[in-house]
């Protein structure tokens, strides 16, 4: 993890257990296929979500658990389209 990338974090998201989920679930995001928002020196997840949340990309706000709920699957349905989509082009 980059501590540059951190501390700019830290800046726009100051609760460091909100920081902390915000920026884990953007990770596994990445990792599970979304297109990063910014070009990073780092392939490590983690420093990518960070430097994201860090330039004001990435928010958050707080709603019902059903509505996170839905919108991880509704995510996860979309990453794994454009997968399905991806292979069948190639």
């Amino acid at each position: 993890m980059n501590n540059a990338y951190l501390d700019m974090a830290k800046k726009v998201i100051t609760d460091p257990q909100i920081l902390s989920v915000v920026s884990a679930r953007r990770a596994r995001q990445l990792a599970l296929g979304a297109r990063p928002m910014v070009k990073c020196d780092s392939e490590n997840h983690l420093d990518v979500a960070l430097l994201e949340i860090g330039q004001g990309l990435i928010g958050y706000e707080f709603g019902s658990a059903e509505e996170e709920v839905q919108a991880e699957a509704e995510a996860a349905e979309a990453v794994a389209e454009a997968a399905a989509a991806e292979e069948t082009e190639a």
